[in-house]
């Protein structure tokens, strides 16, 4: 998928016209965002868009995250235990503590 992010209202506009104009092609729209279908019709509605509004368009391609393969057992573990928590204002940090959950600095500072 690409990525469409927008810096300016002129950009913004110009998205929204692209998005309604093209609606089988944009996968997802948020607003100052938009995610296309990864076609050489998204990549040309992506650099349209760049080449009308230079760097007010910011154009990124992605993938869809695969929580299986791409996040640790150990993460997916801890995501699952603490939204079953007793207590729902329980901050992770202090849920993690002195459990084999991974303790929130370990999270930040390790990259998928």
């Amino acid at each position: 998928m690409l990525l469409v992010v927008t810096y300016s209202q002129a950009a913004r506009t110009t998205l929204r016209n692209v998005c309604r104009s093209h609606e089988a092609t944009v996968v997802r729209r948020f607003g100052r965002a938009a995610l296309f279908e990864a076609t050489e019709l998204g990549a040309f509605l992506a650099l349209r868009l760049r080449e009308k509004h230079g760097s007010e368009v910011q154009i990124e391609r992605t993938t869809p995250l695969n929580e299986y393969e791409d996040v640790p057992e150990s993460v997916q573990e801890a995501a699952a235990a603490y939204e079953k928590r007793d207590k729902p204002s329980t901050p992770y940090a202090k849920f993690a503590a002195g459990t084999d959950h991974p303790d929130p600095e370990r999270l930040d500072a390790s990259e998928l």
